[in-house]
């Protein structure tokens, strides 16, 4: 998602006295005794050889498509990994 300079320059200029936090819940200390640190895992850039069609299915699917690409190959290993439990 893209702001404009605009935009964000009108959102900084709102004073934290106007803005509505009656929707969002307060963090208490039960929430932070069950929060753990997510740390990202890291990526390691490769080359691979795709069939031209699956390479543009997942190029169809715009910007991300690597994520994406991933995303379903982390689900294909997840999987698996329960299924040899």
């Amino acid at each position: 998602m893209t702001i404009s300079p605009e935009r964000l320059e009108e959102l900084q200029s709102i004073p934290d006295s106007e803005i509505d936090l009656s929707e969002i819940p307060e963090l208490d200390a039960d929430f932070w005794k069950e929060a753990k640190i997510v740390r990202p895992t890291t990526k390691k850039s490769i080359s691979l050889r795709l069939d031209k069609d699956v390479l543009d299915w997942f190029k169809g699917q715009g910007k991300g498509y690597q994520s994406l690409m991933n995303s379903v190959l982390r689900s294909y290993v997840e999987h698996q990994i329960k299924l040899n439990k």
